[in-house]
């Protein structure tokens, strides 16, 4: 299997050593995988248009348990503000606006809960108990928002995508600098989002 794996260069033997690392090749494996998921070719259409019409950044997001989630797909807004993250990458699960969402479908007890937010980085942290109100406000609001929290000046919004047991599957995340996201900007942003959320639901 190794000699295998080392023809596709999915592995390469480390000289002198003897052992076996990752090669190239798992990238290119790993992109085909993301470039061809359902999720993503239905979903890019809708965040370039969200992109565009709002000047935000929009990312489809794979959950997968409360630990960290995939970039599926990605639409980078044309303003001055660049998140640095690429189809493929990985991010902590409950951080932002996005774990606020992931934490209120993940059935944690607050002990749980307390347990992960202890271990999340924020430019500007919430107190616990404003975030654990935040998160069990999300299945009510059908969103969640993140103003200047995760980054500073940088507001995030998340929407879910659930599947037919009613379990998050994945999200849409629009991201922009506060300053330029008004209140009514917000609203009608929310509502394109979640409109988007509900074909894949």
């Amino acid at each position: 299997i190794l000699r295998v794996l080392v023809e596709e260069r999915m592995v390469k033997i480390e000289t002198g050593t003897k052992r076996y690392t990752l090669d190239v090749g798992v990238l290119a494996l790993a992109h085909s995988v993301v470039e061809n998921n359902p999720f993503s070719e239905r979903l890019q259409d809708a965040l370039d248009r969200l992109s565009e019409k709002w000047d935000v950044t929009t990312i489809g997001v794979k959950v997968s348990g409360v630990e960290d989630l995939v970039v599926l797909a990605l639409a980078r807004s044309r303003g001055p503000f660049r998140l640095y993250v690429e189809v493929g990458g990985r991010f902590p699960a409950l951080t932002s606006a996005t774990g606020r969402l992931v934490a209120a479908y993940a059935e944690l007890s607050d002990a749980e809960l307390g347990k992960h937010f202890k271990q999340l980085n924020w430019d500007n942290a919430p107190d616990f108990d404003t975030w654990r109100k935040e998160v069990r406000s999300v299945q009510k609001k059908g969103f969640a928002i993140d103003r200047g929290n995760y980054m500073g000046g940088i507001t995030v919004l998340a929407v879910p995508v659930v599947n037919p047991q009613k379990r998050l599957s994945h999200a849409l995340v629009a991201i922009g600098v506060s300053d330029q996201l008004t209140k009514e900007r917000m609203q009608a942003l929310t509502s394109d989002l979640l409109q988007e959320a509900q074909a894949p639901s």
